[in-house]
């Protein structure tokens, strides 16, 4: 199994239904559906997806993706969101981008369980 399928497997002992998408590129998708929000956002729920670029780990995940609605309770664009950057090579889904980045990344301890967990911290930040 190769670090990022072991990752991968890992993640889902967490968010079972992740998925896992390959690009052409060799980069990848993870979409993780029915991610949990905290009270403060339009829905209980999202769909999650962020990209593992090409020379990952050593290329760290930034950035991610939610449902195109999500708002917070208030009806107002959360901070750092547009729906005006696309997922790089994938389908042209309509999605609500989230320009969010982890800080510090340490390839031989971070992991996608790592950077969910980042997504979670956002999501508890209302702004």
């Amino acid at each position: 199994m190769t670090p990022l399928q072991d990752q991968f497997e890992s993640l889902k002992r967490e968010f079972p239904s992740a998925t896992l998408q390959s690009l052409p590129s060799g980069a990848v998708v993870i979409a993780i559906p029915d991610f949990a929000l905290p009270q403060g956002w339009s829905h209980p729920t999202t769909t999650v997806r962020f990209v593992a670029p090409v020379g990952y780990p050593f290329a760290k995940p930034d950035c991610f993706w939610t449902s195109p609605d999500l708002r917070l309770a208030t009806g107002g664009v959360p901070q750092a969101a547009n729906h005006t950057t696309p997922i790089p090579e994938f389908n042209g889904l309509p999605l609500l981008w989230f320009s969010w980045h982890t800080g510090q990344w340490n390839a031989n301890r971070d992991s996608f369980l790592t950077y969910a967990h980042v997504i979670e911290r956002r999501f508890k930040q209302l702004q």
